[in-house]
């Protein structure tokens, strides 16, 4: 007699504008533990005030020193507010001033398109394993130009 499975979907039609984004962060040198650290209290606080568009947060290990965070945002917009708001504007500055011996990178995905980016990262990882690099400067800056060039 074989066994019975509980095969599930969902409905999406009502997220037309769902963007998932994959993050994830890597401790590079022993300092990169400390920053890594300084990430983690940034996502529990996440967890207890989830910023307006965020419809869920999950976090996973790659390895130990490598951390993943998987993301589903209503829409692109409010993924844009949040990245420009506090804390996360400043992280974001004071990291790409200084890595603090980690890397960090995150992939996002939509109907409107797809995009990446990373930042001291020790090698290739997700699209950047396949697809040629691209310098994220001028009309490639942010995460909105780079979806819609892909879209293009």
């Amino acid at each position: 007699m074989q066994a019975s499975v509980a095969r599930r979907s969902v409905d999406l039609s009502a997220y037309p504008d769902l963007v998932v984004i994959l993050l994830g962060f890597r401790v590079r040198r022993l300092r990169g533990l400390a920053t890594m650290l300084g990430i983690g209290k940034g996502l529990k606080q996440i967890d207890r005030n989830p910023p307006e568009g965020l419809l869920a947060n999950e976090q996973f290990l790659f390895s130990l020193t490598h951390v993943g965070i998987r993301q589903y945002w209503r829409d692109l917009e409010s993924l844009e507010a949040f990245t420009r708001s506090e804390p996360h504007a400043h992280w974001w500055r004071d990291f790409l001033r200084d890595s603090g011996g980690a890397g960090f990178w995150h992939e996002s995905y939509s109907r409107r398109g797809m995009e990446a980016v990373y930042v001291d990262m020790p090698g290739p990882v997700g699209f950047g394993r396949f697809a040629p690099p691209r310098q994220p400067t001028g009309p490639f800056l942010t995460a909105r130009q780079r979806m819609e060039m892909e879209a293009a």
